[in-house]
């Protein structure tokens, strides 16, 4: 009897072990599956400041924001995370990566050679971006300087640490979808949306998360806990930013000064570094989109 239920545990423990392997098997997209498309290296530049790159990437106590040798810590409640390289140094960096291999990270969080990757880089917003603008940026990226660095790996907790489970995360989190733009909205409402919830990322620290880590989407951009350890997010919906016109909005991206005569800090002073490069018309769009949001409360 004892030997049948010991055969019994080993055969569910394999099987679970077998549905738990092919639940987190990586799906990558191949080379074949990207666009036929010509790199345009100055929107790659575009996409790097729409995307925020340098806040994170760029390497710590120094000013230029084209040393991109990573290794800023990113302190969350799973541990940890140390921010890469992505230069194209080809050995500490991404020099070695295709523009395939950074469409696969940014947009199912996948790195070369079926790694996954942690969702401190913002693939669940990068998802939406579209694969034409990865490929520029790849197209740019290529072209800064290239940077040796040592970047220390995570310091996760276990379970954390176990790669392989992020395949589960991804499952709830990840969807897959680009930016689909909404038919009853604006061209300029539509532009602001993909800026926000794509290269910007916006979402990632003005919404809420659950236990697992994932963005409570039902209350997007509602405000939320600081991720680098104090105080909160603000809500930058509509309600949330009643009392600021769309100009306020994009004059406060432009040159980081609030209606109130204040001056935006902490990581919104890294995020106007990078709004300050787009155009006017597209901070126009941002704050078209944000004064549009319905608050869900």
């Amino acid at each position: 009897m004892l030997i049948r239920i010991i055969s019994g545990l080993v055969v569910l423990a394999l099987i679970g072990a077998g549905a738990f392997w092919l639940l987190t098997m990586p799906t990558p997209l191949a080379a074949t599956d990207l666009p036929d498309h010509e790199p345009d290296v100055a929107n790659g530049e575009y996409m790097f400041y729409a995307g925020g790159c340098a806040s994170c990437h760029a390497t710590p106590d120094q000013d230029d924001p084209l040393q991109l040798g990573g290794g800023l810590a990113l302190p969350s409640p799973f541990g940890t995370f140390r921010v890469p390289n992505i230069s194209p140094d080809p050995d500490s960096g991404i020099g070695g990566w295709s523009a395939i291999d950074l469409v696969n990270a940014m947009t199912r969080g996948i790195a070369p050679g079926g790694t996954h990757l942690y969702p401190s880089f913002p693939y669940t917003s990068y998802q939406r971006i579209k694969v034409e603008d990865i490929i520029d940026l790849k197209a740019f990226l290529d072209t800064v300087p290239a940077v040796a660095s040592d970047v220390p790996g995570h310091e996760l907790p276990f379970p954390f640490n176990i790669r392989r489970g992020l395949g589960l995360w991804q499952l709830l989190f990840l969807d897959g979808e680009p930016f689909t733009p909404d038919p009853d909205a604006t061209d300029q409402i539509n532009r602001g949306a993909y800026l926000v919830t794509g290269p910007g990322h916006c979402g990632e620290c003005h919404t809420p998360r659950n236990v697992l880590g994932g963005l409570e989407r039902d209350r997007w951009l509602e405000g939320a806990p600081n991720p680098e350890g104090e105080g909160t997010v603000p809500d930058i919906t509509a309600a949330g930013l009643a009392n600021w016109s769309a100009s306020d909005i994009a004059y406060a991206l432009e040159s980081g000064f609030t209606p109130d005569f204040d001056s935006l800090g902490g990581s919104m002073a890294r995020v106007v570094r990078n709004t300050s490069q787009l155009t006017a018309d597209d901070r126009d769009a941002i704050a078209a989109y944000l004064k549009s949001l319905p608050d869900a409360r």
